[in-house]
């Protein structure tokens, strides 16, 4: 069994029901870091010499052994909770990125980027602002609470920076890159360059507004599609 079989067999066995996440990790002695590398894995083999392949496969053939037929994906009412949807959009609950528990996980798209999301995925057909919402207060532990005016005001910004310290912002990428991930989805161009110019960084800072610049006189700012500030001027040409 390559480790993209097995990793869709562990999101099958938890969206049943039969087990949480934290639980599933308990049970194969696993760290969530270490799962949550596993399961980010992109590609049949990449996974294969991780201890937590080693610890699912045993786990689920000793349950084969036993007789145990994988559970059934447990069926939910239309609405309830953050795995609900009656739109097509996969479930993501069973999938934690590194850095997820502690809400560190790395961003590696612009506030425009989520903005574009976001509108597009309120488009699909059955996905309303409430279950969106409901989806991305879920990608923080404990949950945090995110009101309709926060995506209202977040969603109203225009800039690779604007509103990159709301929750909106954090819980919508967490929640996109868990989509692209159980959809099999690659990298874009862009998310590649983006994690060039900031992978040393840590991701996108996320801590502190990027509303002005102390400047030369004479010299002018401009903010490229990546989020890097330009300041020109009659003596320097710099990028931040």
């Amino acid at each position: 069994m390559d480790d993209a079989t097995l990793t869709r067999k562990i999101r099958a066995f938890l969206d049943s029901g039969e087990m949480k996440v934290g639980e599933f990790q308990k049970a194969i002695n696993v760290t969530s870091n270490a799962y949550s590398r596993f399961m980010g894995q992109n590609g049949p083999e990449k996974g294969l010499e991780s201890s937590v392949y080693d610890a699912a496969w045993a786990f689920f053939k000793k349950r084969e052994l036993r007789g145990i037929k994988m559970p059934k994906k447990q069926k939910t009412a239309a609405g309830a909770g953050p795995a609900a949807s009656n739109s097509g959009v996969p479930s993501v609950e069973g999938i934690v990125l590194d850095g997820e528990m502690e809400e560190k996980v790395p961003v590696f798209d612009t506030c425009d980027d989520i903005r574009r999301k976001i509108n597009a995925h309120l488009k699909l057909l059955g996905v309303t602002q409430a279950s969106f919402l409901r989806n991305v207060m879920a990608q923080f532990h404990p949950e945090r609470r995110v009101q309709s005016s926060q995506l209202a005001s977040f969603r109203s910004k225009k800039g690779p920076y604007a509103g990159n310290t709301s929750s909106v912002y954090y819980g919508a990428y967490v929640y996109f890159e868990k989509l692209r991930i159980k959809e099999n989805k690659p990298k874009g161009k862009k998310r590649e360059e983006m994690e060039r110019l900031y992978a040393a960084e840590g991701g996108i800072d996320r801590k502190h507004s990027h509303n002005w610049y102390t400047v030369m006189q004479g010299s002018s700012v401009h903010e490229d599609q990546y989020g890097r500030i330009h300041i020109s001027g009659p003596r320097e040409n710099r990028v931040y």
